[in-house]
């Protein structure tokens, strides 16, 4: 006799737009992991339905919309009845976590991180730090190569921290994209590696021929407008990193793509500078493919980035910062170049747009890169196993987090009868 698929209900802090962050991307390759598997996927969320929202039913995905601080999910986790519930960032664990926990006990609670939330905002208040001490910064080499230990004592005493912290030791697995992150969580906050699993971007390695050097043309940034370190790394082009391009090379084009154009960014557009604000592209993979350089001055962020990996996919070398790079490379060589300063990140821009020897090994780093370190084929079922594992253990795993139960006790109590009383509010208004 058959047994039943296994159930996984998503809680999704927003609906899955692949084609807009590095997030949604993620997010549809862990369902894709699952769908390999056979399970019966439910997609859920509170947040109103973005523009750019991957066709889920078309994959075989059942979708439900569901509110805040009402007991109409109760009903609904109830007749579901999942033995998976993945959490997508700790902000869906503090609302939904208590009554999935009272409702489906033996459900196995996954917390997606998608990233460190509480050290990309601690990275951006140094950011914000160190320029109003010297408005004028060319170099961030101090920003780009703190110690963990560093990372942790600003991230410490913050709230997000925390919350995000707290939510990882409530969950019985955490899913973590970056290495260093891991690092940063086990060796600096004390938490148990058993309650985190590795599960970077996955993808399937790019076998066909790249387009050469001599297809291409232009320079390329990319990436979500409402994503804070996106937009920071854009008013850092357009005013310090783009200028010493135009200075060497002054026919040079840059072809800036992201989701949600916002009025202040279409505003940088200015065609005589060579600086294209283009809105949202259709087909990223395209316009990446087109383009020789593709550009990531990130002065702050966490995670790794979905932009360099798609980069990587079309063989387009990049030139970004430490922190663009963090958590991607390895041991591996780099496929571009990595600089702390403007005028570094300038210099080696046109350097590798013009050196197509050095370009082409770029783009093969590249490929071994995502062949060595993404493959989906590897972290796909790496993750089943791990979950499946988990859930074959339950019991013991929980009791061995004491920490976790503790959390919940307190947190879940104090939640519920806050929700209970917004409910309450909302019904009297």
């Amino acid at each position: 006799m058959n047994q039943p698929a296994t159930k996984v209900l998503v809680i999704g802090y927003v609906w899955p737009e692949p084609r807009s962050s590095a997030a949604g991307g993620h997010m549809m390759q862990i369902l894709q992991s699952f769908l390999d598997q056979g399970w019966d996927i439910t997609f859920s969320s509170p947040a109103t339905i973005g523009e750019h929202k991957a066709d889920l039913p078309a994959l075989g995905i059942h979708e439900c919309a569901i509110e805040l601080n009402s007991s109409s999910f109760d009903d609904f986790v109830c007749e579901l009845a999942p033995d998976i519930v993945l959490f997508d960032r700790f902000m869906m664990e503090e609302q939904f976590g208590w009554r999935v926990e009272k409702y489906c006990p033996n459900a196995l609670r996954v917390l997606e991180t998608s990233d460190l939330q509480s050290l990309r905002d601690a990275r951006q208040q140094r950011l914000k730090d160190y320029l109003k001490h010297d408005p004028a910064a060319d170099d961030f080499s101090p920003l780009f190569a703190p110690a963990l230990d560093e990372e942790f004592q600003r991230m410490a005493d913050t709230d997000l921290a925390k919350r995000e912290i707290a939510a990882i030791y409530r969950c019985d697995i955490s899913l973590v994209i970056s290495d260093v992150e891991i690092r940063l969580l086990t060796e600096h906050f004390k938490v148990p590696s058993t309650l985190l699993h590795w599960c970077p971007l996955m993808l399937d390695p790019p076998t066909a021929p790249f387009a050469s050097f001599e297809k291409r043309a232009h320079f390329l940034s990319i990436g979500n407008f409402r994503h804070a370190p996106n937009w920071d790394a854009v008013l850092w082009m357009k005013n310090s990193v783009w200028p010493l391009i135009r200075q060497q090379l002054p026919g040079a084009q840059l072809h800036i793509y992201g989701a949600y154009t916002p009025p202040k960014a279409t505003a940088l557009h200015n065609p005589t500078q060579g600086f294209h604000v283009m809105n949202w592209a259709e087909d990223a993979l395209q316009v990446l493919t087109a383009a020789r350089i593709c550009l990531a001055p990130l002065r702050f962020g966490a995670g790794i980035k979905g932009k360099l990996m798609d980069a990587m996919l079309c063989g387009t070398p990049n030139v970004t910062t430490p922190i663009g790079a963090e958590g991607m490379g390895g041991d591996h060589p780099w496929p571009g170049m990595i600089e702390n300063s403007a005028s570094a990140l300038a210099t080696a821009a046109v350097a590798l747009y013009q050196d197509q020897e050095r370009w082409t090994q770029a783009q093969e780093d590249g490929r071994r890169l995502l062949a060595r370190r993404y493959a989906q084929d590897i972290h796909g079922p790496a993750l089943v196993e791990r979950l499946e594992h988990c859930r074959s253990e339950l019991a013991l795993h929980r009791r061995t987090n004491f920490t976790g139960s503790m959390l919940r006790h307190h947190l879940h109590k104090s939640t519920q009868y806050m929700a209970q009383w917004i409910e309450a509010k909302n019904r009297n208004v």
